[in-house]
Formats: structure tokens, sequence, C-alpha cells
């Protein structure tokens, strides 16, 4: 049986290092894999992941659940850094989709792997012509599997915001790639 978050931070709160750890164990992957695909540098988005791990355990003692998923509280201390990075060196990153879904294709199928590349180039197309906002809501709903409140609390919204902004986007979504498969 899995300790739910919410008793592991009150464990960690309290200076269980076992908590901290499995808290650690529990995040890690899908924190790397959000830095990861915002940053495209993995030496970037390992240095980026272990600052988000530090603050946890500094910020720890405050943190309140306020009926937010931890995880939440995470994505968005990554998002923070990500932001402040790309300020500090002045660069924007294009998500690259293989990397940041780490979809598995049969490397013996040379007709599923031209498929699936086309389907992922068309799709990296068709994210990078979203408003900045609504393609992050996208991403973080459909690539990282963020609930709506997890997604409003990452990003300081309303979930009606964000419901709205997902809405949105994906229309632009399917107009840009009905657009493409038009041209093609």
């Amino acid at each position: 049986m899995q300790i739910d978050d919410r008793v592991l931070v009150q464990r960690a709160q309290q200076g269980n290092t076992q908590a901290i750890g499995a808290l650690y164990d529990r995040h890690h992957h899908h924190i790397f894999r959000f830095v990861w695909s915002r940053t495209n540098n993995q030496a970037l988005a390992e240095d980026l992941t272990g600052e988000v791990f530090t603050r946890m355990v500094t910020h720890l003692p405050q943190y309140q659940t306020r009926g937010v998923p931890f995880r939440a509280w995470l994505y968005r201390i990554a998002r923070n850094l990500i932001v402040d990075h790309q300020r500090q060196h002045n660069q924007h990153t294009i998500v690259d989709i293989e990397q940041a879904a780490n979809l598995s294709v049969d490397e013996d199928d040379p007709m599923a792997l031209t498929e699936t590349a086309l389907t992922r180039e068309t799709l990296q197309h068709a994210l990078g012509k979203l408003d900045p906002v609504q393609r992050e809501v996208i991403e973080l709903r459909f690539l990282l599997g963020l609930s709506l409140q997890e997604v409003a609390q990452t990003l300081d919204k309303t979930v009606s915001a964000v419901k709205s902004l997902q809405h949105r986007g994906l229309k632009s979504l399917r107009r840009t790639l009905a657009t493409l498969e038009i041209r093609s």
C-alpha cells in the first residue's frame, strides 16, 4: 500500500528523512521530465531538478496543504526556477515532444518509426503556434497528466481560467492540425 503524499509531507515536516526520500522518489522522475521538456538540456534539467528538491526540503516546514496536491507545489517550484533561468539567460526553449512524452516505438518497425516521427514533428509544430500560456496548459494537462487543479496551482490561476485556456488551446491546436493536414 502506497502512503498518501499528505502523510509523507507531515512525516517529513516532523524531520523524518525516510519520508523526504519517499517524496523525492515519488516525484523526481515527473519533475525531471517537466524541466527537461522546458529546457531541452539534460544537464540543466538535472541541475534544476536538484534545486527543486533542495527548495522542497528548505521550504517544507512552511508548506501547507490547502486542498491542493503536493506535486502541484513541486511543479510550481520547478516552473519558477525555469522562468528565472530563462530570464537570466534570455532564452526560451520549445518542448521536444519525443523527450517530454518519452514515447516508445517498436524500433524494428521502420514504418512505425517514420509515422511516429512525423506525428511528433507535426504536433511539435502545432504546439509552437499556440499562445504560450495555452501551450503550457496543454503540456501540463496532456503530456504530464496533471489535473485541472494541479495546473491551476502550478500556474497560479483559477481552475476556471485553466479550463478556458485548455478549451481555447485545444480549439487552436485542432485548427492548426487541420491546416497542416490540408497542406500535406
